[in-house]
């Protein structure tokens, strides 16, 4: 396989607090920061990513410092997510200088899907094509390799963290007339990679080195867990296997300064884990302790979550997948998790348990598909708080672009598609934004963000500070710089108050 060789110079990683990357034609991409970044598909504000650049400095230069930018790479299904070739750019989007635009205001986020490839791949229609003769058939897991005896026992198959009631695997119809089982955790589209051989190795090598060299401040590790499997295992999240496999994808990207960030929705525990060893890990815990915390006015379990979360993490309340479930296991009593999430159908604003079902293409028991903003009623006092929550956490937040616009629950796109995720994947026209961001809950959530991004005190320390059972009181403080949050559960009521940067007097952020 032909391995990519970046045209630009290697610069060896200087810290965490560099700004820019620079590049030898005066070229200057942007590093991490402790700023608000904004989740969003390179057509869901636009048409594309021109448009998306375009609205960002209109609206948003102040409220956002970073951009996920979900996948934009040519893909074969899951809105991006079963990659063709990670080398282009969608052409509907743009190309690559649409996106190293972006990069020169924005510090990015690319998703890089560790476990997978599409089944339109140049690299599995080879295989197709070639079968034992194609220069990638050791890319790929075929069964008749993985197993001792060609096939997993039933035990083996139930030992398996899967995502369907069978063991993952599709029927490849080769060119010659045969067949053969090869691994496929999730879509049909989405054909599992052989990360241990030295194909797969080289594979993944030429990929993240093309992304670190075109924009990218931090690759997202999607599936990460799922790419690390061993027979008669879960075949999720192997130890030692798994540290051994970051490491390689550190050495790899580790010279151009820039970080990974492995998703996996788990137990809490994997997270601590990943931090320990001082990688960037999501916060998914928070989004449903918030719900149950604003649901039924008590924060014990918020409080519990919020002294003991990993401090080197993104935080989250909505995403481009559902509100996590599985993630607050162990962190709200069963009985908690039940009621929230029966609740959310409830509480929620026209959300219906239907919508997660085989009627709307969603049997994902592990979340569930409504966009934050409607979780909560459509309250806006709720809605503030919650995001005020989560920026005054330990952690840099990430604020989904439905969220951003404080958006509803989109039942057209839903019926029209009958794709459960879909509604919360709202297609927003340039107009149409133009008109949501003057709506008052925009308004103050921008004016919460830029409170976020200009003062100091969230580069300091995390503190709570005793309160009653509804009650949540935080203080961010950095020096003489402090920032403290006092927010009522019960009455949905909240106060922030600040020292002033130029005076150092005491004041109220209004909103």
């Amino acid at each position: 396989m032909p391995v990519f060789q970046s045209d630009r110079d290697r610069n060896r990683r200087s810290g965490y607090m560099e700004t820019y990357f620079e590049l030898p034609a005066g070229e200057k991409m942007k590093k991490i920061e402790n700023k608000v970044m904004l989740i969003t598909y390179s057509d869901s504000m636009g048409n594309n990513l021109k448009d998306l650049d375009n609205v960002l400095n209109k609206h948003f230069s102040k409220a956002i410092g970073g951009v996920h930018l979900l996948p934009f790479f040519p893909s074969s299904g899951d809105r991006g997510f079963a990659p063709v070739d990670y080398h282009k750019v969608d052409e509907a989007f743009g190309d690559w200088t649409d996106v190293e635009k972006l990069a020169e205001n924005y510090y990015l986020m690319f998703d890089y899907m560790i476990n997978h490839i599409s089944a339109q791949s140049e690299y599995y229609q080879d295989f197709l094509k070639n079968k034992d003769n194609s220069k990638y058939r050791d890319l790929f897991i075929r069964y008749k390799d993985f197993w001792e005896n060609g096939e997993p026992t039933e035990a083996e198959v139930d030992a398996i963290y899967k995502r369907k009631p069978r063991a993952p695997y599709v029927d490849a119809h080769f060119a010659d007339g045969t067949t053969e089982k090869v691994w496929c955790t999730f879509d049909e589209e989405q054909i599992d990679i052989n990360c241990k051989s030295e194909t797969a190795k080289e594979f993944i090598r030429d990929n993240l080195t093309w992304l670190c060299s075109h924009g990218a401040a931090l690759i997202r590790l999607d599936a990460f867990a799922y790419a690390t499997k061993k027979a008669g295992t879960s075949c999720f999240f192997i130890e030692p296997d798994v540290w051994e496999f970051l490491q390689e994808c550190t050495d790899i990207i580790d010279e151009y300064g820039v970080e990974l960030l492995p998703e996996i929705h788990e137990h809490y525990t994997i997270q601590n884990k990943i931090a320990e060893k001082d990688y960037y890990v999501y916060d998914f815990a928070l989004p449903m302790l918030l719900i149950n915390a604003l649901y039924y006015g008590q924060t014990a379990y918020l409080k519990n979550w919020l002294e003991i979360c990993p401090r080197k993490q993104f935080t989250t309340l909505d995403t481009h997948d559902g509100i996590g479930v599985v993630d607050v296991k162990d962190l709200l009593p069963d009985a908690e998790i039940e009621r929230t999430k029966e609740d959310i159908f409830k509480y929620g604003a026209n959300v219906k348990k239907i919508y997660n079902t085989a009627a709307y293409n969603n049997l994902d028991i592990y979340q569930v598909n409504c966009s934050y903003y409607s979780a909560l009623g459509d309250d806006d006092d709720a809605y503030l708080m919650a995001r005020a929550v989560q920026f005054f956490a330990p952690g840099i937040p990430q604020v989904y672009y439905v969220g951003l616009l404080a958006g509803r629950n989109d039942l057209e796109l839903l019926e029209e598609t009958k794709v459960g995720r879909n509604i919360n994947r709202h297609y927003y026209k340039l107009n149409e934004i133009d008109e949501e961001v003057k709506r008052p809950v925009v308004q103050k959530l921008l004016r919460l963000m830029e409170f976020r991004n200009t003062h100091p005190a969230f580069d300091g320390e995390f503190e709570m500070v005793t309160a009653g059972e509804s009650e949540l009181v935080i203080v961010r403080k950095n020096g003489s710089h402090t920032a403290k949050l006092t927010a009522d559960f019960m009455t949905k009521k909240m106060t922030i108050s600040y020292t002033d940067m130029e005076d150092g007097e005491n004041k109220i952020l209004e909103l």
